[in-house]
């Protein structure tokens, strides 16, 4: 259960939004489900009208007004207990139960508290547009004595008490308290910024291109630039998309400095961040998508993309020697400077299939190994979770021309390697060099993968290793990551998996057509090479018999089942099966 609470001083707007329709028409049939008796006693059981609000707001705010008491922050405290959509939805009878324990949890109404309670309501209207059942509740922090409510570290005992209701009422744990999973979200005002920007830019494009005159931007109608904001408005804020790439990069590269080279490959603005007083010695970076021209340059520093992301975070993955740290910051100066790379290295470098293959193997290997790390060790799960999300989003970046499945997979993965706080790996034998080769490779992919055989492989070796965080997650009592969100990942994959031709079935389980007539040409071919190899031996055997040269004794006849069929090359292991 999410607790989440706000503050404010103003009982009539907060009842008023309550039970009017809601952001997104969500809200449906508001009624009380608790609060004081006074107040449940007068609307029980009725669904709420504007009028009705206003008049328990008036029965709210009656302490404050009565006493003209001054809270810090606003004497309106208003908190919403929310569950998750897989956990369905709870009856009036149960909301009503959780909320006076809540309360009473918190201090505000407690029947073995010698203090006078706080006037509150709890409120039910339905479920959030994104399907979560949740109730409103909302507290007057001014006690009907006149007294104030305590509020101090009032966020960290709503999760105390959440918790422990979760215990009581069998509900699902938001996630163990030692994980401290967070991410960095974004404001919705990011992507109201980003379609203005653009919509503006396509307009002014337009009218340049046509060659006439037109009204500018700011003349046309309210109505006519909100419908081109709209349609210019992206599906995926800006930030995510930034952290992407930037988690592609790190997992691809093995020091700092073939970082920084492989940002700005992505076509990035980066910039690192100078210790104070040093000319050399950088401790962060800001990175951002070139704008449009004579539009200003939007960066995000690594910490905000995600907390994983940080340059001190990064740098737990590389090797951290003078040589190392002078050639990462040779790298961010000449980003700043904008000139080119300092030293060209393993960014510039194009695998082949036979890399790729023996990419899939490694990795499977790796799956393998993961079987011996404890689930406890949550640093350990967190870092493969974070390589596991860069080597999906660097085959996202070379393979995707918009973010789709796989995108979608790396994002969902990149939750789990989101913590609060750096942990050392208890496991000694943990090792990602798996991963981040493998994210090397998919970073040098081209549009369309390495043929079926290949993408087949990898995705195999990505839904095992992905199942197996949320097998840990679970197992971690982490089950909001483990079972709704990490599984959601692997159904994408095996989506992908799903659409590619019949070889991703041989590698799966083997019954491609195709490959089968591989399988069945390699077995032919191999009995051919037998059947010359005798003939060849037959033949020294008749040479050494008769004094004949071996090049004088000409080989039999090429028989007329050609283990190869004509207009069909045979397979190589450099080149992969013909499409």
């Amino acid at each position: 259960m999410i607790p989440n609470i706000v503050r404010g001083s103003r009982f009539a707007g907060l009842m008023s939004y309550l039970v009017g329709p809601g952001r997104s028409n969500e809200h449906t049939e508001p009624h009380l489900v608790a609060g004081s008796d006074i107040v449940t006693a007068l609307y029980d059981d009725n669904e709420l009208t504007r009028e009705a609000a206003l008049d328990i707001a008036k029965h709210l705010s009656l302490p404050s007004e009565k006493f003209a008491i001054d809270v810090a922050g606003g004497d309106v405290w208003h908190c919403s207990l929310s569950l998750r959509a897989v956990e369905g939805e709870l009856g009036d009878d149960v909301w009503e139960a959780i909320a006076r324990d809540f309360v009473q949890g918190m201090g505000f109404d407690n029947v073995d508290d010698p203090r006078a309670a706080c006037p509150w309501v709890a409120v039910h209207h339905g479920l959030s547009k994104n399907g979560n059942d949740h109730i409103h509740i909302v507290v007057n922090l001014v006690r009907t004595d006149g007294t104030k409510a305590n509020t101090w570290m009032d966020y960290s005992r709503a999760q105390k008490v959440c918790r422990e209701l979760e215990e009581r009422y069998a509900l699902m744990p938001l996630e163990s308290d030692r994980v401290q999973r967070a991410t960095r979200g974004y404001h919705p005002a990011e992507l109201e910024a980003e379609a203005r920007r653009e919509a503006k830019y396509q307009y002014e494009k337009q009218c340049d291109e046509a060659g006439v005159e037109a009204p500018t931007w700011e003349q046309l109608t309210a109505q006519d630039r909100a419908s081109r904001i709209e349609a210019a408005r992206p599906t995926v804020a800006p930030k995510v998309a930034l952290a992407r790439r930037v988690r592609a990069a790190a997992t691809a590269s093995q020091d700092e400095a073939e970082f920084v080279r492989r940002l700005r490959r992505q076509g990035l603005i980066v910039q690192g961040r100078l210790k104070a007083g040093t000319t050399d010695e950088f401790t962060g970076y800001s990175v951002g998508f070139r704008p449009h021209p004579g539009e200003p340059v939007i960066r995000y520093g690594g910490g905000r993309l995600g907390y994983d992301l940080s340059l001190s975070r990064l740098r737990e993955s590389w090797a951290d020697t003078r040589t190392e740290r002078r050639a990462a910051a040779a790298e961010w100066t000449a980003a700043r400077r904008g000139l080119p790379a300092v030293a060209p290295g393993r960014e510039t470098t194009v695998a082949s299939a036979a890399m790729w293959e023996q990419g899939a193997a490694d990795l499977e290997r790796f799956t393998d190994r993961m079987k011996q790390i404890p689930v406890g060790d949550y640093a350990a799960w967190s870092r493969i979770a974070r390589e596991t999300a860069g080597a999906l989003s660097a085959w996202s970046n070379a393979t995707e021309t918009t973010p789709g499945p796989l995108a979608e997979a790396a994002d969902i993965v990149s939750r789990s390697a989101q913590t609060k706080r750096s942990q050392v790996p208890d496991y000694r034998g943990f090792d990602t060099t798996g991963i981040r080769n493998v994210a090397t490779l998919m970073a040098s992919a081209s549009r369309g993968g390495q043929g079926m055989v290949a993408d087949a492989a990898m995705l195999r070796a990505l839904m095992t290793l992905t199942k197996q965080i949320s097998q840990a997650s679970i197992a971690a009592k982490d089950l909001r990551q483990g079972e709704r969100e990490l599984m959601h990942a692997h159904t994408r994959l095996a989506q992908i998996q799903a659409a590619l031709p019949d070889a991703t079935t041989r590698v799966a389980a083997k019954g491609s057509s195709e490959l089968a007539a591989h399988d069945e040409l390699t077995a032919k071919r191999a009995a051919a090479v037998a059947q010359s190899q005798r003939a060849q031996q037959s033949r020294d055997l008749l040479a050494a018999t008769f004094g004949a040269a071996p090049s004088a004794i000409k080989p039999p006849a090429k028989p007329s089942n050609d283990p190869v069929p004509a207009g069909r090359r045979p397979y190589t292991p450099d080149r992969g099966i013909e499409r």
